[in-house]
């Protein structure tokens, strides 16, 4: 449980770090960034929780959670006149985050009895449901509902966490290979324009 713990801290620093840089790109003030921040980093933890019935949820009974993310995002704050893109930090945070909190979710699903489907799903809405609250926030259309990839690279590192898991492989070297190959794979996916099929095109328009 304590590999968890470090895992969820290490997504949250990175949803936060992502959501303050969301914000800063719609130029809100501080608070509006804070809580920006604040969603993406613990929206999807906040509906796992919901789901499971793990209520109330952790952050409201665990502080140190709004500490961090009021840490992460002066960080953040701090960096913004050395950094010139914004959307290559955004990008790169928010990968690593999904990439974290697909395993949370996962690792929250096992605990709990759930069959491998149910914990890839589980690991999917907690990586990606505090991104959906975030581009709300900001007038965006969320992520997960257009055909860039975005929720597929957690279905994939969900899989693959599973395949390594019935092969045995030692835990924490499937924990990392699966971060590695859900953050690379959406780095990936964007640098080269891997998208999902589009019911739309020109002519539909």
């Amino acid at each position: 449980m304590e590999t968890v713990k470090v895992i969820e801290i290490a997504g949250t620093v990175s949803f936060s770090i992502a959501g303050a840089f969301a914000a800063m790109e719609k130029r809100l003030d501080l608070f509006g960034i804070f809580i920006v921040a604040f969603v993406a980093a613990l929206g999807g933890g906040t509906l796992r929780d919901v789901l499971i019935g793990d209520l109330p949820v952790k952050w409201m009974l665990d502080m140190n959670y709004g500490l961090i993310v009021l840490l992460s995002t002066i960080a953040a704050l701090l960096f913004t006149r050395v950094i010139l893109n914004y959307h290559k930090i955004l990008l790169l945070f928010d990968s690593i985050g999904l990439g974290f909190f697909t395993l949370v979710g996962i690792q929250t699903g096992i605990t709990l009895g759930f069959s491998s489907i149910t914990c890839i799903g589980l690991g999917t809405m907690t990586a990606c449901f505090g991104g959906v609250i975030r581009d709300i926030l900001l007038n965006n259309i969320p992520l997960i509902f257009e055909k860039e990839i975005y929720a597929t690279t957690c279905i994939t590192g969900g899989v693959l966490f599973f395949m390594l898991r019935y092969l045995e492989v030692y835990q924490p070297y499937n924990e990392i290979i699966c971060l590695l190959v859900i953050v690379l794979f959406r780095l990936l996916a964007v640098k080269y324009d891997w998208q999902l099929p589009s019911l739309w095109n020109q002519r539909n328009l």
